[in-house]
């Protein structure tokens, strides 16, 4: 990349969500980089014709998503492809995309940042997880303390993630209709084409019970179907570790 502003970033907040634009001014002033608030899509302002439009609860990829996606789900996905969207309107060659539950040491993030951004065109998605990661998979390249890694299966949340400017214009064109959540579908390599990396550390963490919980699930589930969601959520987790197995590439 030619130089620092070929790179911004993108915090998706939920505006009705005002527990939370304290904790978004505080990712603008810690972010390393030129930062935009985006305006997230309001799941429950959608129109059901809307949401048919986009969102399919038949599955169109293996394995199959065994979940109906709540409003919030399909608001946070859209928010995302928002996100993408704005990468490419501003002709970046690279943006991140951060949700607003994010706390980020700016020291620790500005190294892990540095090595994604000298990795970004090769790997098209690398993620800055808020958790530590049991098997973050070899090592394939490093700067100082941090460590790029390629996970066999590729961890789920996508609270602050690095795209590059071909991987949003691929994930634009797969997902005008999706089946699962954001996470879920950048998570399948073998359908995106694109292999996620990891930063480790992240210089990351989740904020999102301190202030207020989550906006994306729906609260107080009936006790089914928290029930049918604990019984099949280890099924479709195997599922994707073979299918990570199966399709496991050293490059994306």
């Amino acid at each position: 990349m030619s130089g620092k502003n070929d790179i911004h970033a993108f915090i998706i907040h939920l505006m009705r969500a005002s527990a939370r634009k304290p904790q978004v001014d505080r990712i603008l002033a810690a972010c390393p980089l030129q930062a935009h608030v985006i305006e997230a899509v309001d799941g429950r302002a959608l129109s059901g014709e809307y949401v048919d439009a986009v969102y399919s609860s038949d599955s169109f990829h293996a394995p199959r998503y065994p979940f109906k996606l709540g409003l919030g789900e399909v608001g946070c996905f859209l928010s995302h492809r928002k996100a993408w969207q704005a990468i490419l309107d501003k002709g970046l060659e690279a943006g991140l995309v951060i949700e607003d539950d994010v706390e980020m040491d700016r020291v620790v993030f500005t190294e892990a940042l540095e090595l994604a951004r000298a990795n970004i065109a090769e790997r098209g998605v690398i993620q800055f997880q808020v958790r530590q990661i049991k098997d973050p998979g070899p090592v394939i390249a490093m700067h100082n303390d941090v460590q790029l890694t390629r996970p066999a299966v590729v961890p789920l949340r996508a609270s602050c993630t690095l795209y590059s400017r071909s991987a949003v214009k691929q994930l634009l064109g797969q997902t005008e209709r999706f089946d699962r959540p954001i996470d879920t579908y950048v998570q399948m390599h073998w359908v995106t084409g694109i292999r996620p990396g990891l930063a480790i550390p992240s210089g990351v963490h989740d904020k999102g019970q301190e202030i207020g919980g989550t906006t994306i699930q729906a609260r107080n589930k009936p006790m089914s179907e928290r029930f049918a969601r604990e019984v099949l959520r280890p099924f479709y987790r195997a599922k994707v570790l073979a299918y990570s197995r199966l399709n496991d590439r050293p490059k994306i």
